[in-house]
């Protein structure tokens, strides 16, 4: 199981769950697992990048989630 960590911006879609732990092989299969639960949550997740135990990610679409991972939202940096 990922656990995975949400940021303040989005406690209010996941009704202020932080922490969420989810079978899910790659980052794929962990959004559709998220989105299943909270709907509202997949506009934010679009505008956001991914660590993977430590490795940031702008576009982790395919990345391996392996169990006991931990996943980290944050929002996207625009510009530089």
């Amino acid at each position: 199981m990922a656990k995975v960590v949400f940021p303040d911006s989005f406690l209010s879609f996941t009704g202020g769950e932080r922490e969420w732990h989810c079978p899910a092989e790659n980052y794929r299969d962990l959004v559709q697992a998220i989105v299943r639960r909270w709907p509202d949550l997949q506009e934010p997740l679009d505008k956001s990048a991914v660590a993977i135990d430590g490795n940031i990610y702008q576009d982790a679409f395919l990345e391996p989630i392996n169990p006991d991972s931990e996943v980290f939202f944050m929002s996207r940096i625009e510009g530089g």
